[in-house]
């Protein structure tokens, strides 16, 4: 049972899970046992249909979608109060995933563009993951999950408000795994690459097929490919894992 349910009995919170990778891994939470609270900003009837959906797949488990702009640090505050009431006070699981991109040249980004990302990307590290650490610190167990980008590992043009927020929570994530690794709360971060997302579907068709060319597979990956990676992570299967940072771009960066 253990095997087939490798997150039973968890409970968890996934940031932006209304749509596309976290999504994925609502579903896969769910159906790997685990009961979820997942957040949402502007896809309000996405995130209805999911929980929807999953309470009718699983009904001895729970799904509950809750609004909040994690990049705002007092909703961000109140989502994560919320989501923790509804769980009964205690987390197993926290899954960072809200994300943004701007994709403009540096040269004519404005101030507004770079503060949206950067302050939905990396600022919600702080706004969600601060609150949500303690109650698996209290109990010297748990996981968290972030979402980072091969962009915030190699960088891309187009991308520098990106990339900078997504390689600030790879440091983000390995500082926090050394200040808790001693109290059983392992902390890691999965770097997708081309991933077939609303967001990539914007990618114009000739720019995306030179990516897949440089990809040795031609193909992006989906969505449930990350997920099964972060629901790993989250999993006493992957016990033995802090501070990591996992990248999945199917060889685009060899």
């Amino acid at each position: 049972m253990a095997d087939d349910l490798p997150l039973s009995g968890r409970r968890c919170v996934v940031t932006g899970g209304a749509r596309g990778i976290g999504a994925a891994v609502v579903r896969l939470a769910l159906a790997q046992g685990a009961d979820v609270v997942f957040g949402y900003h502007s896809s309000g009837a996405a995130a209805a249909d999911l929980a929807e959906e999953m309470n009718t797949a699983y009904p001895e488990q729970r799904c509950t979608a809750l609004p909040g702009r994690v990049g705002d640090t007092e909703d961000a505050a109140r989502f994560a109060a919320e989501a923790l009431r509804t769980l009964g006070g205690e987390l197993d699981v926290l899954v960072n995933n809200a994300g943004i991109t701007h994709d403009v040249t540096f040269a004519r980004m404005r101030r507004e563009q770079w503060d949206e990302v950067v302050d939905t990307n990396l600022g919600s590290m702080f706004n969600v993951t601060r609150p949500l650490v303690m109650p698996l610190v209290r109990r010297r167990s748990g996981t968290v999950v972030n979402v980072t980008s091969a962009s915030g590992i190699h960088g891309a043009p187009g991308q520098t408000a990106y990339s900078a927020s997504k390689s600030g929570v790879i440091g983000f994530t390995k500082a926090l795994a050394k200040e808790v690794g001693g109290l059983g709360v392992t902390v890691n971060a999965v770097a997708p690459g081309f991933i077939a997302t609303d967001m990539t579907a914007a990618i114009p068709g000739p720019q995306a097929e030179h990516v897949r060319s440089l990809i040795p597979s031609r193909e992006f990956g989906s969505a449930e490919d990350v997920a099964a990676l972060v629901c790993f992570l989250a999993s006493d299967r992957a016990r033995y894992i802090t501070g990591q940072v996992i990248e999945m771009s199917g060889g685009l960066t060899l």
